[in-house]
């Protein structure tokens, strides 16, 4: 099983040939495919506390399991309420590149919302305690990712259709995600860390752009106002690929500033990585799947992915590098 547990970590899908498995099921249904990103902020956010000298095991290890938990329940909140409203179907993109709970007849409706119920009040106890043992402020990190969680697809605001998903995605990945944990870890929050949040919420907005690029004249046709459906296909590959770019500025003016240790700058070695994307984003995408490519007609998001995965680990093993061998740049 540890097979169909890895493939679907590593594709989104499990190949018809093997034999589901309950956990393979749930894995699909969460579409853990997709935590790495979650996990990288969390780690980050632990890291930066770790430099600030006030490291706390507990609570950094129930932050970074409270935030894969919202995780999950966030992707199948966008399932039920993408299904709800009428938006997801067997021809929408959503249930072409990997399994709908639903549509693929994984689980009912019912059971996807138990499943999310359960899922929020796992998470709901771990803030309590975390409320008690650092005060307030984690229910406000909370709560303001729940809000955003929700009514990115749900009614009446739906921050996905007024080209608000991404600024959204943005402000979770980063300064709520890393911010979050820092403050459950170390229970302060210098304004610095909210600077140092900044770099890999852009690589993790690139990933929702990515994907809204691949999915922009089907989003077009039902009326969601994504921002590449605002911006128009060939500006959002480039605002995609800027937005690249914009890491390692940001990145590099942060530990010129001494607000990271240069061994930050280990990011560099991802630029090859970044030719290699920003050459596949001034292509137009292929009119066919290359042989074995899991998760097709999804295209550019694949591509920033992967390199949010390149330069996440870079900028981890940077960080986590300061911490055992700590230098300072000269000036």
């Amino acid at each position: 099983m540890w097979r169909n547990w890895l493939e679907v970590y590593r594709t989104c899908n499990l190949s018809a040939d093997r034999p589901m498995d309950p956990i393979s099921k749930w894995l699909l249904i969460v579409r853990c495919c997709v935590f790495p990103m979650t996990f990288i902020s969390a780690v980050i956010g632990g890291l930066l506390a770790a430099a600030a000298g006030r490291f706390d095991a507990v609570p950094f290890a129930l932050s970074t399991i409270g935030l894969l938990l919202a995780h999950a329940a966030n992707n199948m909140i966008n399932d039920y309420f993408d299904l709800e409203t009428g938006l997801d179907t067997t021809e929408y993109v959503r249930a072409q590149y990997a399994p709908h709970p639903v549509l693929s007849g994984l689980i009912t409706r019912a059971q996807l919302l138990q499943a999310i119920l359960l899922v929020n009040a796992l998470d709901a106890g771990i803030a309590l305690y975390l409320t008690a043992l650092r005060g307030w402020p984690i229910l406000a990190f909370a709560f303001a990712g729940l809000f955003i969680s929700v009514f990115y697809v749900a009614p009446p605001i739906r921050l996905k259709r007024i080209g608000l998903g991404e600024l959204g995605v943005f402000l979770v990945w980063g300064p709520l995600m890393i911010g979050g944990t820092f403050y459950a870890t170390t229970g302060m929050l210098p304004s610095w860390v909210w600077l140092a949040s900044l770099p890999y919420a852009l690589l993790v907005a690139t990933v929702l752009i990515g994907k809204h690029i691949d999915k922009l004249e089907q989003d077009r046709a039902q009326g969601i106002y994504t921002l590449p459906v605002l911006l128009g296909e060939q500006a959002a590959r480039a605002l995609n690929v800027g937005l690249m770019i914009a890491f390692y500025v940001l990145v590099l003016s942060l530990a010129l500033a001494r607000v990271l240790g240069p061994w930050v700058l280990l990011i560099l070695l991802g630029l090859p990585r970044l030719a290699e994307v920003a050459r596949t984003y001034a292509r137009p995408r292929p009119s066919t799947p290359p042989p074995g490519y899991p998760v097709w007609p999804l295209w550019y998001v694949s591509w920033a992915f992967i390199f949010n995965r390149r330069a996440g680990v870079l900028f981890l093993t940077g960080l986590l590098l300061n911490l055992v061998f700590p230098i300072r740049l000269p000036g």
